[in-house]
């Protein structure tokens, strides 16, 4: 699967140069103010309005969105600013309502593209349309689902998919709304790697303040574009006020970032990346080496314990090797948690060769 269109060639952008930016309220909440402010994105460059129409929240009896109302009035701003719209659909029904009204495009919210079943009915209807489909990620950080998803649209014959990284649900503190966890997009991007893919950093930090600090690291690692919620005047938005600027800041934040791009003509950077990268891939073999040795020590241990009536699991052994290997983190100033990572990973590899799986 690697025939994706590229965003480059979408109709959709036509003319909009990179990044590529599909920006507009969380919710359409009136007429006016989605005409307005289609108007106001127009003069800075968008030219993709986006607006939810139904709103699916956690809890009943806050707003769910306009409905089928607003497709109207999202087709009637786009045409009065010359943009393209595009809105999100969670079922065939609501893929009737957009058809009827002329909308250029739709995207699969997080709720939606985790369930294989609502994804099948919507890539069915789909079909044969070739409306260009947004795929945000699941809630649940897991690269098969949303691979899956993808796959579902693509063997409807859909010819425009792009993926959108809207972060990941996660317990514990954060201060992200929902938290990146970037090998997800890193991982899809490297099973995918024709699949344009962009970047919602509204709902990854859930905080206007740090929108811009994320959309700056998606480009950096090579995302197409972005998707921002905007809106006049975000502190009286009916939906995530929180998260979203207003068109002026979307204009700055666009102005201070910089797209990068994957080859250079620069032959003397060209030329010190690839000294750089074979002292990696030396060190990698290194590793490698270590770490098989390593495996070996774990599989006499274990033979040993074996003989010896112990346990495999020796945690006190196992808490000493953890504070130890921090410590030394610190000291090379390298991240702690990283290393505990690593280490966790290597010990439950080790107690698997100890178990003999």
């Amino acid at each position: 699967m690697s025939d994706f269109c590229q965003i480059q060639d979408w109709k959709l952008f036509s003319g909009s140069g990179r990044p590529y930016v599909i920006a507009g309220p969380c919710s359409v909440e009136s007429r006016e103010s989605l005409v307005s402010e289609a108007l106001c994105l127009k003069k800075i460059g968008i030219n993709v309005l986006r607006g939810g129409l139904w709103k699916p929240r956690t809890h009943p009896g806050s707003f769910e969105g306009v409905g089928e109302e607003g497709a109207g009035w999202l087709r009637e701003a786009g045409a009065a600013a010359g943009m393209r719209t595009a809105t999100e659909v969670a079922n065939a029904r609501h893929l009737d309502v957009i058809l009827k009204n002329g909308i250029d495009a739709v995207w699969i919210g997080a709720r939606t593209s985790g369930n294989p079943f609502l994804v099948q009915e919507i890539a069915e209807a789909l079909r044969g349309t070739g409306l260009p489909v947004f795929v945000k990620n699941p809630l649940v950080p897991d690269p098969e689902l949303w691979t899956g998803a993808i796959e579902r649209f693509a063997r409807s014959g859909l010819k425009y998919i792009c993926a959108v990284h809207r972060g990941f649900h996660s317990y514990g503190e954060t201060i992200f709304r929902n938290p990146p966890f970037w090998q997800i997009p890193v991982e899809l991007r490297r099973r995918l790697p024709g699949l344009p893919l962009l970047c919602d950093p509204s709902h990854i930090t859930g905080r206007r303040d740090l929108v811009e600090d994320i959309a700056r690291q998606a480009l950096i690692l090579g995302f197409d574009g972005l998707m921002i919620e905007v809106h006049p005047d975000p502190d009286k938005a009916l939906s995530d006020a929180a998260q979203q600027i207003t068109p002026e800041a979307l204009q700055g934040v666009l102005g201070r970032l910089r797209m990068r791009s994957s080859s250079t003509s620069d032959a003397e950077a060209t030329a010190a990346i690839d000294d750089l990268r074979t002292g990696i891939d030396r060190i990698d073999a290194a590793l490698i080496d270590l770490l098989a040795e390593r495996m070996n020590i774990s599989e006499s241990i274990g033979r040993i314990k074996e003989r010896s009536g112990l346990t495999v699991l020796q945690t006190g052994r196992w808490n000493t090797v953890l504070e130890k290997v921090r410590a030394m983190a610190k000291e090379k100033n390298l991240d702690e948690d990283f290393i505990s990572e690593i280490y966790t990973t290597i010990h439950r590899a080790s107690m698997e060769r100890q178990l003999g799986k």
